[in-house]
């Protein structure tokens, strides 16, 4: 019981840490915001042009940011429950870089709604009112696909290679992953360059958000996420000790599994189509959190969502104002951090 309130104790450290984060975050930018300006404390009038910077960029980013990452760590976390193994992630998976051609193939070839302006396939695209029907899914719907096809072809490869290791699921993954990269690189060298520029920016990973409603594209991939995690948080603890075991205790692990991957899928390639591929998240999170509040799915889900979501607010923050008035990609500063953190994990000392 003692052990139980300390990890509430600390997920709600974490919560408050989260939140503040958060509050602070749209305040930081090229330029400094007080709260005098936005709200006009003092008797001064609000500063109009601080306002809409401050409502109409950096909070929706801040929203956009802490939605995505929060997504990254649940999935993340769900992955390394599946496969039993501490490397899962869905970079590593093959399951962003499914989404990221997919929705690659919707860029380059002018299905994404008014991304790249105009050629053949955009033009038919126009004039057959498909815009006017789908509208802003497009990309995500090629996106979710390349995804689905990512965990399909993991699915054959496990199916045919019975008896094979997580680790061997696992490195096929990588190899899948290197395969759909490898493709978006021939997307990019045979493209236009206006094409082969968005699709470089777009695959490194970034957060470019204008008003509140283009800030909550990611927030539905983040609820269905969540409440996989929380729904099937019994289940993840019992297949985390084997399948055998989660068998005897009333689990259909098929069912369970199938859902989860597909879910999971789904939330990563919605955020994917919306900030494009970033790894390492998923890996940092749920690590981060498994020590702070221990392996119970039920306390860890919202922990790993908190601090995927901070840790992206964080670096987002730090991309838009160490370099300005530059504002590269998030996906790079997250690649830095992560790989370091890969390696360890990769090296330390395992416990029983």
């Amino acid at each position: 019981m003692s052990a139980g309130r300390g990890g509430l104790k600390v997920a709600a450290a974490v919560f408050a840490a989260t939140a503040i984060v958060f509050a602070v975050s749209p305040w930081i930018g090229v330029r400094l915001i007080s709260p005098g300006e936005i709200f006009g404390w003092g008797g001064n009038l609000p500063d109009a042009a601080e306002a809409k910077i401050f409502w109409q960029l950096r909070v929706p980013r801040a929203i956009m940011a802490w939605c995505a990452g929060a997504t990254f760590g649940l999935c993340g976390m769900v992955f390394q429950a599946l496969f039993r193994n501490p490397l899962a992630e869905p970079s590593l998976l093959g399951v962003s870089s499914g989404a990221a051609f997919g929705a690659a193939v919707a860029i380059r070839f002018g299905f994404g709604g008014g991304v790249l302006g105009s050629s053949g396939a955009y033009n038919l695209y126009e004039a057959m009112g498909w815009r006017r029907l789908f509208g802003e899914m497009v990309i995500p719907a090629f996106a979710f696909s390349g995804a689905i096809l990512a965990i399909a072809i993991i699915s054959v490869f496990s199916r045919l290679a019975r008896g094979a290791s997580d680790a061997s699921l696992l490195l096929a993954g990588v190899a899948i992953s290197s395969l759909f990269s490898s493709i978006i690189m021939v997307f990019q060298y045979t493209g236009g360059a206006v094409e082969t520029y968005k699709l470089l920016s777009w695959t490194m990973g970034g957060i470019s958000v204008v008003g509140a409603g283009e800030g909550l594209r990611a927030l539905p991939a983040l609820i269905l996420a969540f409440a996989l995690s929380l729904f099937c948080s019994t289940e993840l603890d019992l297949i985390t000790f084997g399948d055998e075991i989660a068998a005897t205790r009333g689990v259909e692990l098929e069912r369970t599994k199938r859902l989860l991957f597909a879910g999971m899928s789904f939330s990563v390639a919605l955020v994917v189509a919306n900030c494009g591929p970033i790894a390492f998240l998923g890996l940092i999170a749920p690590h981060v959190a498994r020590r702070l509040v221990g392996p119970r799915h039920r306390l860890l889900a919202p922990c790993s969502a908190a601090l995927g979501g901070a840790a992206l607010v964080i670096c987002d923050t730090a991309a838009r104002t160490l370099w300005a008035p530059a504002d590269i990609p998030v996906g790079i500063i997250i690649c830095f951090l992560g790989a370091p953190f890969f390696l360890w994990l990769l090296f330390k000392p395992r416990e029983r």
